[in-house]
């Protein structure tokens, strides 16, 4: 039997070793739902944080579409693979840098900079990813493009590796913050794994893996996590995959950063039939509408129930709905 009830986000642990399409299958099978979908990739080699949206909340994407990101990466250098990772082949070598080497040139790629994304990588040629243009054969030169990174630390070097720390903007590849750091030592090199620990607020240490959300959907006595208090000493705790669901709630515009309203039933059932959305922010906001750059999450509460609306958001000084999520 399908679920089609559910909806929120799941922070979910994947393992090194599964895609993050590979991941969503474990995800669906345990919730019994096919609506299930991913706000940004980790690639294959990679583990860490990927946020799952299920349900409606899949029309939510757009506001996850800018988030920055931390990871805990250990590079190796001394060797170059064509895709930056463990599972390209050696492309280049290198001596490898001394502790000095790679301390001078760490300071150069924190900030604002530019940055030439893997060839293989999502990005896209002609409308084509790159990597699908480079595994069937063709040449495929990437343009370099403006990144930010926040923080970018050294925390040890045994040679040949290297573990650092990262936090950066979206679009910024940390497989190519590996490349260009070794190269600007005068060296070469590959990641030789990566973790992903945040995405905007929202954490890893969070985040619930595959093995504890198979384990939870095939047990035959789960509980809910919400009546644990209630549990006898001693008992085993399998918390219920569908309670690991998170609701669409003003936290989790905290944990993207954005604002959100709350405005009363008139208004609500104003947006939700698609009434013109510039007197209605106008007259419920006021001087505040005016301050806002994007998107704002708006909720109702009546009877002393808050419900989530839907977004809408700001563009080139134009109030448009992005999604009416109640009722939809």
């Amino acid at each position: 039997m399908r679920n089609s009830e559910i909806s929120g986000y799941l922070l979910y642990h994947k393992k090194s070793g599964v895609t993050s399409f590979g991941a969503l299958n474990a995800v669906k099978k345990a919730l019994s739902t096919d609506k299930v979908g991913h706000t940004g990739t980790l690639d294959k080699f990679a583990s860490g944080l990927l946020l799952v949206l299920v349900g409606k909340a899949l029309k939510l994407a757009p506001l996850f579409a800018d988030c920055d990101k931390q990871y805990d990466g250990v590079v190796k250098f001394g060797e170059e693979t064509d895709t930056l990772d463990p599972e390209g082949a050696v492309i280049a070598e290198a001596p490898v840098p001394s502790l000095e080497a790679l301390e001078s040139a760490f300071p150069q790629f924190r900030g604002a900079i530019m940055q030439e994304p893997p060839v293989y990588s999502a990005v896209h040629v002609g409308g084509r990813r790159a990597s699908a243009l480079v595994r069937k054969g063709e040449t495929v030169a990437l343009q370099k493009r403006p990144v930010s990174i926040y923080r970018l630390e050294l925390v040890s070097y045994t040679p040949p590796f290297a573990e650092i720390k990262a936090h950066c903007s979206k679009g910024a590849y940390i497989r190519s913050l590996a490349r260009d750091i070794a190269r600007a030592a005068g060296s070469r090199a590959r990641l030789a794994s990566l973790n992903r620990t945040h995405i905007a607020g929202f954490r890893l240490e969070d985040a619930i893996g595959e093995n504890e959300l198979s384990d939870a959907a095939t047990h035959p006595d789960v509980h809910d996590i919400h009546r644990e208090e209630n549990i006898k000493p001693g008992a085993t705790i399998h918390r219920s995959p569908i309670s690991a669901i998170h609701p669409v709630d003003k936290r989790m515009f905290a944990l993207l950063n954005m604002p959100c309203r709350t405005v009363d039933g008139q208004t609500a059932r104003a947006m939700i039939h698609g009434k013109n959305l510039a007197p209605l922010m106008r007259d419920e906001f006021g001087e505040f509408a005016e301050s806002i750059d994007g998107p704002l999450g708006v909720f109702c509460e009546e009877n002393s129930v808050e419900q989530f609306i839907g977004f809408v958001e700001k563009k080139e000084k134009t109030w448009k709905y992005g999604y009416v999520y109640a009722g939809a």
